[in-house]
């Protein structure tokens, strides 16, 4: 009996890497096995940074919030621990947003937490 090697099975995974490996350069979108090893990289690197971007967003808020805290007089550490003593509930996310885009509600929020 001959072997059955399931070629649509085979075919439709290999269409698969090959589509996802669109847009690579030379080899790496054509060849099977090349193509196969640098999508399986890539979809390892998206997956860990996925992870990373919401750290860098967050660093990013930080620096934000800390330079508009500054512009009014006090620091990022002490305006979080301010909030947190009169129990707001502002994410950094937020207050990074409006130290960029509305500088006189950020020192609305500054002003009340420092009172």
């Amino acid at each position: 009996m001959p072997r059955s090697k399931n070629k649509v099975a085979s075919h439709r995974k290999r269409k698969r890497v090959l589509e996802l490996a669109k847009g690579y350069w030379g080899a790496r979108s054509k060849v099977w096995t090349v193509a196969k090893n640098h999508v399986e990289k890539g979809l390892v690197h998206a997956y860990r940074d996925r992870r990373l971007k919401k750290r860098t967003f967050r660093q990013l808020w930080i620096v934000r919030i800390n330079a508009a805290a500054r512009l009014n007089g006090t620091t990022y550490s002490r305006l979080i621990s301010a909030l947190n003593k009169k129990g707001v509930d502002i994410n950094r996310k937020i207050l990074a947003n409006l130290a960029v885009e509305n500088p006189a509600a950020f020192t609305e929020i500054v002003k009340f937490s420092a009172n």
